[in-house]
This record gives structure tokens, C-alpha cells and sequence, in this order.
């Protein structure tokens, strides 16, 4: 199944609008920053639980969960501040591949 990133983004808001509703978050101005430095904050300790740098039982299924954690709240946070990551990636990352050799 391949997916856009605009599509990511829809489904993740509409999945964080219902999450919100069931739970009684109120989503101010700074809640989805904070929420990304959280998750953030999770996927770097589960680095350092699969790194042996930590204590705890190391687990990979649970790395990629809190990746994914991340990726979330970042599009989320895209959404509320008016950023088009897919215009962003490419006047900061992709555009390199103009300039690449074939």
C-alpha cells in the first residue's frame, strides 16, 4: 500500500481529533510541540534500551512505535502551524537530487 504524505497527514489529524474528544485533551496553541518533544523523548530512550545504554528489556517492534509516535506529531504539528512539509522537503532536501549526478 503506498500512501502520500497528504494523506498520512488527514488520517493522523483524524485520528488525533478523536483521540482528543474520548480523552478530554484540550489542544491549545503549544500542545502539539510539546507533544513531539515527548515522543521524541520516548523514541531516544528506546534508542538507548536497544543500544544497552539503558535499563530495561530492548525492543524493536516498540523502536518503530515510537518513530511512528513522532512522524504523528509532527505532521500534527505541521498542520497547526501552517507548514506544507511536502513544500518544505523539497526546498530543503529534494531539491538536492536535482543537482545529483545520474
Amino acid at each position: 500500500m503506498t500512501i502520500t504524505v497528504d494523506q498520512l497527514k488527514r488520517d493522523v489529524l483524524r485520528i488525533s481529533d478523536i483521540y482528543a474528544a474520548e480523552h478530554g485533551i484540550d489542544r491549545d496553541r503549544d500542545w502539539a510541540l510539546l507533544k513531539l518533544q515527548e515522543e521524541l523523548g520516548e523514541l531516544t530512550a528506546e534508542h538507548l534500551r536497544m543500544s544497552g545504554r539503558a535499563r530495561g528489556e530492548a525492543d524493536a517492534g516498540k523502536l518503530g512505535d515510537e518513530a511512528a509516535d513522532v512522524l504523528g506529531m509532527l505532521l500534527i504539528y505541521c498542520d497547526s502551524a501552517g507548514i506544507d512539509l511536502e513544500a518544505a522537503m523539497q526546498r530543503k532536501w529534494l531539491h538536492w537530487l536535482e543537482k545529483a549526478p545520474a
